[in-house]
């Protein structure tokens, strides 16, 4: 059983930052890739961010240079650090495992992912 649980959301006036985590098992970290989506009301979840087995990430052109994945295996987390925060960052975030072992090639595309939490709201103010 695959569980996966973000913390982290808030409210935050715009240009703030923020950071998400997702509590992980070691295993989970170590051998498939883990994404970062987020879902607003009335539009469809999308990949902002994506790290692979050993450590090379993907970002959505809309969040380079603003969100940072990362991952610590030791304390079982991944990470998205959010800075620069605007009101259209505001959305529900997942976090998600894919189900390929020893992923290297790192996907944002919802297809490629098993595994989700249950995600954490962000909520960006004007």
């Amino acid at each position: 059983q695959v569980q996966l649980v973000e913390s982290g959301g808030g409210s935050v006036q715009a240009g703030g930052s923020l950071r998400l985590s997702c509590a992980a098992a070691r295993y989970i970290l170590s051998s498939y890739c883990m994404g970062w989506f987020r879902q607003a009301p009335g539009k469809e979840r999308e990949g902002v961010a994506g790290i692979g087995s050993i450590g090379t990430t993907k970002y959505a052109d809309s969040v380079k240079g603003r969100l940072t994945i990362s991952k610590d295996i030791a304390r079982e987390t991944v990470y998205l650090e959010m800075s620069s925060l605007s009101p259209e960052d505001t959305a529900m975030y997942y976090c998600a495992a894919s189900s390929n072992y020893g992923c290297l090639l790192v996907s944002l595309d919802t297809e490629n992912y098993s595994y989700w939490g249950q995600g954490t709201q962000v909520t960006v103010s004007s």
